[in-house]
């Protein structure tokens, strides 16, 4: 099946789960729901396999449970970090959910075994309130037993009828993919929903690939705003495995994202041991300032958002914002994500992250903040793209790219917000695989390109008073009809002379026929 075969069976079943449900769970509720049993197939499948290891004689869902042992669970519960039952498979609930009275309490007290089975064990924190949001007793699901009932049958066995094969040989980013059409078809709630940024997976492609460049391998990557995890995870797809040897981290302020983004690991088959998505408030309670620095560091911070900044007087002495010498103002939290990204950059490292323009003009603080940047040659390529791209604003974001090795003292400008930077598909713009490969070679040659790309020695930034601004660098192409005046003027010249004679004639055939009237 090809991927837009795939794509197209996966949005028109979850459009069908939506009618069924309508009406009952608001289309950003819904999504959970949909998420949850997506999830909870996929990790009823995988585990399935493990289990079986390939022998075909064995049948692990028609198994009973009692054929178990402590020894088996355990070792299992070591490797996958967690342990279903055969009767709490997917398959076997979605198989009896149109005839089970108890189904909203039994898939409750599923949820609640297969996250404490990892109690004790290493894999704990990364299992614990994964279903959290897959709540099979919420009033949202209805006010009765049997309507709650009949709208979790629907969404079990809408999902049980993709037929995909095994997730892994997936052609899609299925998880990615049904996020992203509930996302584009809820809009008018996704921006309204505590917080939640989700980074389109074109543009996520482009960001791991910046931050990736010319990577033979990374120790481990990092997403200080983690979101759902689509720019962690387009890291993996991009690049092989075992490259990112330590693997992937993030941490999330928002609690319902941060579960979506630990599903998401589980989802792309990166075991417990290989992933730490914390949860907490990075610019006041970073998580992970105590280990190695990061090689790859990728991020959609949110825009502009406020923080405590200099209301908290201690801010100013902590190593990610100190070496500024000023905070980033209180109502515009961005350079507070980026000094923190490059204090967990290593020397060898690059980040890309996804910028609000404001910050790369305005005064004040931020100017401050990018003197800093401008002067400690920080600052690899500034890339402006095309508006339009996310969901839920149509703002022309910046990508800035820092990066602790670079080989001159010049910063790079691109300006990719042009039409021959993307495509325009329904409501919103998209890059394809076309326009990053444009946008990529322009960033690796770092050749000046006329009306596109143009590196500029700091020393010239610092006098521009260290505006960063890539308009202030990349002068748009002047499409207008370019007119020769000299020209225009000895044509209307011929022209005046033209209707002069005319109405000499004019005055000649008048005249004449006055006096014939005479």
């Amino acid at each position: 099946m090809t991927s837009a075969t795939q794509r197209a069976e996966l949005h028109a079943t979850i459009w069908k789960i939506a009618n069924e449900v309508r009406g009952a769970v608001d289309g950003w509720d819904f999504k959970h729901f949909v998420l949850g049993a997506l999830f909870y197939r996929f990790i009823s499948e995988n585990f399935t396999n493990y289990i079986e290891g390939g022998d075909d004689s064995i049948d692990y869902a028609k198994l009973t449970d009692d054929v178990i042992t402590p020894e088996t669970k355990d070792d299992a519960i070591k490797t996958k970090g967690y342990f279903i039952y055969p009767s709490q498979l997917f398959a076997n609930v979605a198989q009896a959910a149109n005839t089970n009275t108890n189904l909203n309490t039994d898939l409750k007290a599923i949820f609640d075994a297969i996250e404490s089975s990892a109690n004790g064990y290493p894999s704990e924190e990364d299992i614990k309130g994964l279903f959290a949001d897959f709540d099979t007793t919420s009033t949202r699901l209805g006010n009765t037993v049997e309507n709650k009932n009949s709208r979790l049958a629907a969404v079990l066995t809408g999902v049980e009828k993709l037929s995909f094969g095994d997730f892994e040989d997936n052609q899609i980013d299925l998880f990615g993919d049904a996020y992203e059409f509930l996302i584009s078809n809820y809009a008018a709630n996704a921006g309204k929903s505590g917080g939640e940024f989700f980074t389109p997976q074109h543009v996520s492609k482009l960001i791991a690939q910046l931050a990736m460049h010319k990577k033979d391998k990374v120790n481990k990557i990092y997403d200080p705003a983690a979101g759902s995890g689509s720019l962690l995870l387009q890291a993996k797809k991009h690049f092989d495995n075992h490259i990112i040897e330590d693997g992937f981290f993030g941490q999330e302020i928002n609690h319902t994202t941060y579960n979506l983004a630990r599903m998401n690991m589980f989802l792309h088959n990166i075991n417990y041991d290989k992933f730490n998505i914390a949860l907490g408030n990075t610019l006041l309670h970073p998580q992970f300032g105590d280990g190695k620095l990061f090689d790859a560091i990728v991020s959609n911070p949110p825009y502009s958002v406020n923080w405590i900044g200099a209301d908290d007087p201690t801010l100013i002495n902590d190593d990610r914002f100190a070496p500024a010498g000023v905070l980033a103002p209180k109502s515009k939290a961005d350079f507070a994500f980026v000094l923190h990204a490059l204090s967990y950059l290593s020397s060898e490292g690059r980040a890309a992250i996804v910028c609000f323009p404001g910050i790369f003009y305005r005064g004040g603080a931020e100017q401050k903040i990018r003197k800093y940047l401008v002067d400690n040659n920080f600052v690899e390529t500034i890339i402006s793209l095309a508006p339009n791209l996310f969901y839920g604003t149509s703002i022309a974001v910046n990508i800035l790219v820092l990066s602790k090795h670079k080989a001159d003292n010049t910063t790079q400008f691109i300006d990719a917000s042009r039409e021959a930077f993307f495509k325009k598909v329904t409501n919103n713009n998209v890059l394809t695989e076309e326009h990053i490969e444009k946008i990529m070679e322009l960033f690796d040659k770092k050749a000046d390109v006329e009306y596109v790309a143009k590196s500029i020695d700091n020393n010239k930034i610092a006098e521009n008073d260290y505006n960063l601004s890539v308009s202030s660098y990349v002068e748009a192409e002047d499409k207008r009809e370019v007119v020769d005046i000299a020209k225009l003027n000895t044509e209307i010249s011929k022209t005046v002379a033209k209707i002069d004679r005319l109405r000499m004639s004019i005055d000649v055939i008048v005249r004449e026929i006055e006096g014939a009237a005479v």
